[in-house]
């Protein structure tokens, strides 16, 4: 099979983490004698400085005609540090979204065996954790018009909006999801305050009973919150809007023991984009000590998600594993007694893997 992915690095870690996920889909392509086209797009505060535009026209465009965007981190203190900016990073990732409709972000979160220890939570808690949040992304406060700061400065508005399109759309998507797994449907949301959430819900009642095998229960937000810290294996699929899905799935990302474990995908209308959670932790830019799994597991979506290529994916994950199992890790996850590896190191260790 001919894979055309586009590449798109972004600012701190992200490109170091980005190489090493395409060292890994390399090696896999080699194994399985699939044919690699990647080409690379500026994106972020990079693409500010270089262009003045985060998400530039030719970034699109290569968008557009690929099969798949591997998609690394965004952000700038630079821009984070100056609140009159008027061009900033993150406004290149929402007009992604956007341009390339893509309404919904999947994160599985899963707790591997050998890092149980590593989690701020007890051990019992989080052995079993095993859920996907699916998040809508192109809707909501971070959408909604109008937006902005007064003439003066001294107020700002932001408009939360929902469209029962923009609300099924997700749902139908969750309950795909749910049926395919142990048949849990949790919708948070804030329904005894919001008027959004009260749509949400309704429409969510309306659909639950065209998917009979599926469990439907509702959550507040803020109780959904306290459930993720009290009873993280209770969960399956999680579905929320833009916001709510933002913050609970930063929350979740601990479960596992470090943000650098979890990946994601976003799909929709056009291209899929596929990309790990956390931020461009610029701190730690080319210092190679970033963890690039969760880059690497994103990757892995991209072969099933984008590509139907399921042994493919199930291999990266098994490298994964495997490398968690020997201690072969970065820094934020090595347990104490052993030696913390490099980014590229751990790169090099699940290429080894790969080619057997």
């Amino acid at each position: 099979m001919k894979l055309n992915i586009a590449v798109l690095p972004g600012d701190g870690i992200g490109p170091e983490i980005v190489e090493e996920a395409l060292k890994v889909t390399r090696a896999v392509c080699q194994k399985y004698g699939h044919e690699l086209h990647e080409e690379t797009a500026l994106v972020g505060a990079c693409a500010i400085d270089a262009v003045g535009d985060p998400y530039p026209q030719g970034t699109h465009d290569l968008c557009m005609r690929s099969d798949a965007v591997l998609f690394g981190a965004i952000g700038s203190p630079k821009y984070d540090n100056d609140p009159t900016a008027k061009v900033r990073p993150e406004q290149g990732l929402l007009a992604m979204r956007k341009k390339l409709g893509l309404y919904a972000n999947v994160r599985p979160v899963t707790v591997f065996p050998s890092l149980v220890d590593r989690s701020p939570l007890k051990a019992d808690l989080v052995r079993d954790a095993d859920f996907v949040c699916i998040r809508e992304l192109t809707g909501g406060l971070y959408f909604g018009k109008p937006q902005g700061r007064s003439e003066d400065g001294n107020s700002a508005v932001d408009t939360c909006v929902y469209s029962r399109e923009e609300i099924e759309r997700i749902l139908k998507l969750a309950y795909d999801f749910a049926g395919r797994r142990r048949k849990k449907l949790t919708v948070v949301d804030k329904a005894n305050v919001l008027e959004t959430s009260r749509l949400w819900r309704q429409i969510a009642q309306e659909m639950a009973p065209n998917y009979p095998d599926v469990e439907t229960d509702f959550l507040f937000v803020d109780n959904a919150a306290m459930r993720l810290i009290q009873w993280p294996a209770s969960f399956d699929v999680m579905v929320t809007e833009n916001m709510f899905g933002d913050i609970l799935t930063d929350e979740a990302s601990v479960i596992t023991g470090s943000l650098g474990l979890l990946p994601s995908a976003s799909v929709g209308l056009h291209t899929s984009v596929f990309e790990p959670i956390h931020g461009s932790y610029p701190q730690a830019a080319g210092k190679n000590i970033a963890n690039p799994l969760a880059t690497v597991l994103s990757a892995a979506m991209m072969f099933e998600y984008a590509f139907g290529l399921a042994k493919e994916g199930a291999l990266i994950r098994e490298a994964v594993s495997a490398s968690l199992d020997a201690g072969f890790v970065t820094e934020d996850i090595a347990v104490d007694g052993l030696k913390p590896r490099s980014t590229s190191e751990v790169g090099d260790w699940l290429v080894q893997y790969i080619q057997g």
